[in-house]
């Protein structure tokens, strides 16, 4: 725990100083950020600290496996829809950044499913994931895979289509690597993921 109250010191002295701060002005006139992030909780895979983004860049939603679900309108409690519909139809984010990442351990619990002792949720969760066809000892495959699925799920959403096709919406599929620190990004003409070109306006 020191660790964490040094970085809050850090941050207040950062951030919070002063009358002119960031958090106060962020206080004052809102957030108005132009990306937003769907990231697993993977402790590893922090975007504000990957992009090294301030306090009001990123609207982040974060859940295990970065899955995003399909539009489903029912009496069941959707956080990371809700958070998809808040993000895009009231902040009006430009960019939606789907981040997955190497070693997810959400994935290896899908493939895996009979190693875990306590799963009230996590294979329910997990199971939006089709597993069909892939090979379960190449986690990170199935883990691109699934940003995919995540994709397709996005494109269920109403407001996520009308948006896009108004062309004030771009979905991002991004894989970080944990082990080199690298992003990859997928280019639709290759069908494959390719080093992130942070130089590339495309």
């Amino acid at each position: 725990m020191d660790k964490i109250f040094k970085g809050y010191q850090i941050f207040r002295e950062k951030y919070a100083h002063g009358d002119t701060s960031v958090m106060q002005y962020l206080s004052k006139y809102g957030q108005k950020p132009q990306a937003m992030v769907v990231s697993c909780c993977d402790s590893r895979v922090d975007p504000a600290l990957i992009l090294q983004c301030d306090p009001g860049d990123l609207f982040v939603v974060r859940n295990v496996a970065n899955i995003v679900p399909p539009y489903e309108i029912d009496a069941a409690h959707h956080g990371t829809s809700a958070a998809l519909e808040f993000g895009i139809c009231f902040l009006k984010v430009e960019h939606l950044i789907l981040l997955g990442h190497s070693q997810c351990g959400g994935i290896q619990a899908l493939l895996n499913k009979d190693d875990s002792s306590q799963d009230d949720f996590i294979t329910s969760w997990v199971s939006l994931i089709d597993t069909e066809g892939l090979d379960s000892e190449r986690v990170d495959d199935c883990a691109k895979s699934a940003l995919q699925q995540s994709y397709q799920n996005c494109m269920t959403f109403p407001w996520i289509r009308e948006k896009i096709a108004q062309k004030q919406l771009v979905i991002h599929l991004w894989f970080f690597d944990i082990e080199t620190g690298q992003i990859f990004t997928y280019s639709d003409a290759h069908k494959t993921y390719e080093p992130l070109d942070p130089f590339d306006s495309d």
